[in-house]
């Protein structure tokens, strides 16, 4: 595990946030849409969270986008933790999650979380960040793993 880079200022002894996992996924959401059809119930609940199924089910109308944007996040995460999904990470260790604010976050458990808390210098936390958006039949997210100063 490497030193946090520190940085002094005047008075004050800084400690610069890092990037420590960057990912991303692109997701078909015909797919998703046929895997939906295909294994009604047991794709969602292979993959997904309860609270995670019960907002992509809210909205009947956008409900495969919906899931294949939390299916990209979860592979986008994976990517950044450095192992996919192995090494004792899996689907339902990575939970999409959105602030009151509706900005959309990332829980993690299980091994997601151990491997985060690896990844992670200390003195510092790690903070996930994460864009997803959908398309022309495509979603997309991005996620990076920043490490921040716990006394921030």
């Amino acid at each position: 595990m490497r030193a946090p880079m520190r940085w002094a200022h005047e008075e004050r002894d800084c400690v610069l946030p890092m990037i420590i996992g960057l990912g991303t996924d692109l997701c078909d959401i015909a797919r998703v849409t046929e895997m939906l059809k295909r294994f009604p119930g047991r794709f969602e609940a292979r993959l997904f969270t309860d609270q995670e199924q019960a907002r992509a089910e809210r909205r009947k109308n956008a409900r495969a986008a919906r899931y294949a944007q939390m299916f990209a996040a979860k592979e986008a995460c994976s990517k950044a933790l450095g192992t996919g999904f192995r090494k004792g990470v899996f689907w339902r260790d990575i939970e999409v999650v959105h602030l009151p604010s509706g900005k959309p976050t990332m829980e993690l458990y299980g091994g997601a979380l151990r491997r985060m808390q690896d990844l992670t210098p200390s003195g510092m936390q790690a903070q996930v960040e994460v864009s997803l958006t959908d398309e022309s039949g495509l979603a997309n997210a991005v996620v990076m793993i920043f490490a921040v100063s716990a006394s921030a």
